[in-house]
């Protein structure tokens, strides 16, 4: 067995206030309650919101702070992210800190929730870090995981378990527990998905083990979901296969196969060409699919994420 005690943090969040208070506040009633915890993952924006005008740089107050509660309680912390402002741009980023209160790497959402999450530059760099003695990690933010090459690459890349803090307010929260069960079976790893309640989301946190099996499903109220996962489980999965069945990881490895439609040769057309056809990634306007006039309406999309309105 390698244990390893891992807490989600759904909590209730505001969308246009400093969160900051109530996020260390609830760590510090986790960490009385359950003081084995070992690693700590917040939800999406949590701290500052979604608001563009709250970005900050980073280092900045609010990732400092986070690093002052992962040192008091010694324990590793994923901030699930804040709007980072970088180069006179706002990227979505996380940081992973140590028991220390170190930063050990930063991660920027690679799939902005477009055409709603206007303003933020997509990151380019994929994210993994040891916990020494118990495995490696990989880092995904929310609509990352609707693109499976994102978390393909970090079982690639050795992780065992995907850190996946969202903020979905959305009706599409159930596609998207059907995909961390897909995505945790497909890759044969642990995914800790981590939504929040209220402006920060509607909950149904789920963690789930690398058999694709829910190990914990929370409800859309507030919750503290300490839990023990076993990274021998994903090792052991991964040598004799899901359920002693498919070991997905090796056939990919093993396959002839290339994937044309990654290629950016406009000149492959044979597996981009329909791509091509889908018109341009835009909000739809009012009546635009069903033939009735939009003659009028003066409305401009707002800044929306996955998923805030």
């Amino acid at each position: 067995m390698v244990p390893f005690a891992i807490a989600g943090m759904q909590l209730q969040t505001q969308g246009a206030c400093d969160n900051q208070a109530h996020l260390e506040g609830r760590l510090d009633y986790l960490m009385h309650l359950f003081p084995w915890v070992q690693m700590v993952v917040f939800s999406e924006l949590a701290v500052c919101g979604p608001h563009l005008a709250r970005a900050q740089p980073l280092p900045g107050p609010s990732e400092r702070a986070f690093q002052q509660m992962a040192a008091r309680h010694e324990i590793w912390l994923l901030t699930g992210s804040i709007l980072e402002l970088r180069d006179g741009k706002i990227y979505n980023t996380a940081s992973v800190i140590d028991p220390s209160g170190k930063i050990v790497t930063r991660y920027s959402k690679m799939f902005p929730f477009l055409p709603y999450e206007q303003g933020i530059e997509p990151g380019s760099e994929f994210c993994v870090f040891d916990v020494p003695e118990v495995g490696r990690f990989g880092v995904s933010i929310c609509y990352d995981m609707w693109f499976p090459e994102t978390s393909r690459t970090l079982a690639a890349m050795g992780a065992e378990v995907i850190l996946h803090p969202v903020m979905t307010t959305t009706i599409d929260r159930e596609i998207e527990l059907a995909m961390v069960r897909a995505t945790a079976a497909c890759n044969q790893c642990f995914v800790i998905d981590v939504n929040g309640v209220g402006d920060g989301g509607n909950g149904r946190s789920i963690i789930v083990g690398p058999s694709g099996d829910v190990l914990y499903q929370a409800g859309t109220s507030e919750e503290l979901m300490p839990l023990e996962i076993d990274l021998g489980r994903a090792r052991r999965c991964r040598e004799v296969g899901v359920r002693g069945l498919g070991q997905p990881l090796k056939s990919f490895r093993d396959s002839n196969v290339r994937f044309d439609v990654y290629s950016q040769d406009p000149t492959n057309s044979k597996t981009r060409a329909y791509l091509d056809t889908l018109g341009r990634l835009e909000v739809p306007e009012r009546g635009s699919k069903a033939g009735i006039s939009s003659a009028g309406s003066s409305r401009t999309p707002g800044l929306a994420r996955k998923g805030t309105t």
